[in-house]
């Protein structure tokens, strides 16, 4: 049985992300930077061009026919790489390492191959993201209550 012919579209996006994300291979290391890194210096411009790269995988990946979980996972990997490359130069840092686009890409070829195990493996990872912000929310309010307590003890003996 032979393989199926690479679909163009996705071999189209796997060059843009190439170039995006792996153009240039650190000497000594098996590490590789792309555009990303360089226009992501550039305050503003870096992160608009950022947004479009990543928004036309994700409206490949849509037109295409994804299911939901797996959009809804391409948009978190999205979010997750503005949120933390928003912050500069750790935020750089994090995008030459994260690669948001690359990780679409990889799962519209991984939905392309195995539609239902990729819609399984995308809701299984949203629900451990949801339970993991509600931890956290709950941490968060606990500590908030102990340091109201605590503040309160001081001010009010």
């Amino acid at each position: 049985m032979t393989a199926a012919p690479p679909d163009p579209q996705v071999a189209r996006l796997r060059r843009l992300v190439r170039v995006w994300d792996e153009a240039v291979r650190v000497p000594g290391t098996r590490f590789a930077v792309g555009l990303d890194a360089l226009v992501g210096l550039v305050p503003g411009f870096g992160d608009a061009l950022g947004a479009l790269v990543a928004g036309s995988v994700l409206l490949a990946a849509l037109r295409a026919g994804v299911p939901s979980p797996v959009a809804a996972r391409m948009l978190l990997n999205i979010a997750l790489d503005a949120s933390a490359g928003a912050i500069p130069i750790a935020g750089d840092l994090f995008d030459a390492g994260f690669r948001a686009n690359a990780r679409n890409v990889s799962l519209l070829e991984q939905w392309l191959a195995d539609p239902a195990r990729t819609a399984r493996g995308s809701r299984v990872a949203l629900g451990a993201v949801a339970i993991g912000a509600l931890a956290l929310v709950a941490v968060v309010a606990v500590a908030a209550v102990w340091i109201a307590r605590a503040a309160w003890r001081v001010v009010a003996p």
